[in-house]
Parts: C-alpha cells; sequence; structure tokens
C-alpha cells in the first residue's frame, strides 16, 4: 500500500471513530510502529489531525462552548457522576474552593446535599445562586467578586485575583477547555480566568481538575497548568490505558 492510500484509510477510520491508536494502526497496515507516528506527523502538517498521546484525534474546531449559559444544562448525567466522585475527596471542615465551571454547579449541589460541613469559596454567580436558593445548609458560603464576566458567569480581574492569592484552601476544583497529555499543558479560553485559575492552584494545599474525558482531545488558547501542578484529574468514566499511564507519569491521581 502507497503512503497516500494508508493515509487516506487513517482519515477514514478517523471521521469513523474520532480517533486512532498508533498501535492499533501498526497491525492494521502491517508497518511499524514508527512508521505511523511519521505519517501522523506529516498529517497533522497538513492541518488533517491533532496528535494525541499514543495516537491522533480528529480535529474538533470549537466544539466547546465557550458561552457558560450554554454549557449548563449540557452532558448533566457525566457532570453528576464526575460531582460524586468529587465530594469524596472532601472533609469535615475544609475550605473548597470551586472555579467557575459547569461541572462546579453540580459539586455544589452535591455538597448541599451530603450536608457537608466546609466552607465553599467561589467566583461563579451560578454556584452562588445553588446556595443561595437553599433555606438551610450545612456548608457556609462565600462569594469572591470583582468585574462580572457575563460570558464566564463569573467574577475575574484584580479584586478576585487579589483575594484569592490571600486564601489557602484545603482542597479545590477546576474547569477545563483542553488537557494536552503529549505537551503537558491544560488550557482555557479566556486569559482573565486562565490567570485566575494559576491563582486558584497556588492557593490550593490540593487540586483536582473536574472534566469530562473527552477533554484529553481539545485545546483552548491560553495555558494556565502543566500536569505537574495538580493532584488528580477526576472524570465520569475509565480513561485510555494510555492516558492513565502518562498521567501517572506526571504523578497525577486519577478518579
Amino acid at each position: 500500500m502507497f503512503v497516500e492510500e494508508r493515509q487516506e484509510k487513517i482519515l477514514e477510520l478517523l471521521d469513523e471513530n474520532e480517533k486512532v491508536k498508533v498501535k492499533e494502526l501498526s497491525q492494521q497496515f502491517k508497518v511499524t510502529e514508527d512508521c505511523i507516528r511519521k505519517d501522523l506527523a506529516a498529517m497533522e502538517g497538513k492541518g488533517l489531525l491533532k496528535r494525541a498521546y499514543g495516537g491522533a484525534v480528529k480535529i474538533k474546531l470549537k466544539t466547546h462552548e465557550s458561552r457558560v449559559e450554554k454549557r449548563r444544562d449540557k452532558n448533566i448525567k457525566e457532570k453528576h457522576g464526575i460531582a460524586k466522585k468529587a465530594v469524596k475527596l472532601i472533609h469535615t471542615g475544609d475550605v473548597v474552593f470551586l472555579d467557575i465551571s459547569t461541572t462546579n454547579i453540580e459539586v455544589a449541589k452535591e455538597i448541599i446535599r451530603k450536608e457537608l460541613k466546609v466552607t465553599v469559596v467561589t467566583n461563579m454567580l451560578d454556584i452562588a445562586n445553588v446556595f443561595a436558593k437553599v433555606s438551610e445548609c450545612a456548608a457556609e458560603f462565600i462569594l469572591i467578586g470583582g468585574t462580572f464576566n457575563r460570558k464566564q458567569d463569573g467574577f475575574l480581574g484584580g479584586m478576585p485575583l487579589n483575594l484569592i492569592s490571600k486564601f489557602r484552601f484545603d482542597i479545590s476544583f477546576i474547569g477545563v477547555v483542553g488537557a494536552d497529555l503529549d505537551n503537558n499543558t491544560i488550557t482555557t479560553y479566556a486569559m482573565e480566568d486562565g490567570i485566575l485559575k494559576e491563582e486558584e492552584i497556588k492557593a490550593s494545599k490540593k487540586c483536582y481538575l473536574v472534566m469530562e474525558k473527552m477533554k484529553f482531545d481539545l485545546d483552548a488558547n491560553y495555558v494556565f497548568a502543566s500536569f505537574d501542578k495538580i493532584t488528580g484529574v477526576i472524570c465520569e468514566g475509565p480513561l485510555e490505558k494510555e492516558e492513565v499511564n502518562k498521567l501517572k507519569q506526571y504523578q497525577v491521581e486519577v478518579y
């Protein structure tokens, strides 16, 4: 089979499955894994795909909606599954930071449902509304204000940045747009949001990414952290073996 034919077949597999693995392609086409890696590198150079850990993924343009209001009610089942795992990591008396994230809205609901005696801090308005709607709550709640960003549904800028730097959170849960294991980058869209996330991580004893596993195939414009800066990753279901192994190399816990 000619190189062009093989690469065309790889594109067909990407259209069908969204991602391909080097090892599987090597076995299917009866060529070396190095040969497949060269194919994927050449195809990435042409803008046909994006290489990912152990293989490649289909290029997805704007698959993650930047406006919170557009994402709030999507993938609720997955987000609820992540939230149930997240609250198991919280201990009585903890100071918990919930970053701007539609998944963290579900974490807030779970904290209330479990009647956890903790202090919750956030800069996200939707999370504040969750706590405002309950008449009684075991958790104390602090909303960090500043300049309100309607698109992000949260307070960004110098004021929250300064306030967050004064805290020492026992645990924080951070939302992400994309997570690139190959390049060791964790990304978001808005620079102001990313700068705030960096400060949240610095202020936290333990820091977990709350993310649907599809986000390992996504990317965004602003890098706010590398995997060696976080404690763990909480997803809705089991990850690929290669992804788990890579996270272990970064000494990141996987839930």
